[in-house]
């Protein structure tokens, strides 16, 4: 009876570590914005055959963050890279991207800088086909439209917020 006890205590430990998440993939899926952006601007470096000095990698990243927004923007900004930005870490991406290092490790280690590069998270896509959007708050409907970047000027109601969503939802649906 022990013995048998012994096996099954011995096979639950082994399942039960096989569920983990490895250690690496955790990072991944907690640097969201600062995995896909970083690798990103990496892939579009390479396409463009920048030569990889640091100065060249700021100089780009300076640019590439002038025309980002929401999530990508806030990174930039954790960054140093925005013009608005009061501390600046960009040598901290700069230096290991020369030297061709994985995003994911730059991004483990610029979350022992800050903290808050890792906690960003890209919104949920939102899907205008099964949305009700009558059902949504004003609030969430010029979300919408900002992210698109329009602004309704005449909306008075709500259901000109929605009205004006479903004529814009063809030019910004990207199921092409």
């Amino acid at each position: 009876m022990a013995a048998s006890c012994c096996v099954f205590v011995g096979l639950l430990v082994l399942c039960w570590g096989s569920l983990r998440p490895a250690v690496g993939s955790e990072v991944v899926l907690r640097c969201e914005v600062c995995n896909e952006f970083l690798q990103k601007f990496y892939n579009s470096l390479k396409e463009k055959n920048i030569d990889f000095t640091p100065s060249n990698i700021e100089k780009d990243l300076i640019h590439a963050c002038k025309y980002t927004k929401g999530k990508e923007n806030r990174l930039c900004y954790y960054l140093g890279a925005t013009s608005d930005a009061a501390t600046k870490i960009t040598s901290e991406v700069t230096r290991p991207m020369s030297a061709h290092v994985p995003v994911r490790k730059i991004c483990e280690k610029l979350k022992k800088i800050d903290v808050q590069i890792c906690e960003l998270k890209y919104e949920k896509e939102l899907d205008l086909k099964s949305a009700d959007l009558a059902k949504m708050r004003v609030i969430e409907l010029k979300k919408i439209l900002d992210g698109w970047g329009e602004v309704c000027r005449a909306c008075v109601e709500k259901t000109d917020f929605v009205n004006l969503i479903k004529e814009l939802a063809p030019k910004y649906s990207f199921s092409n």
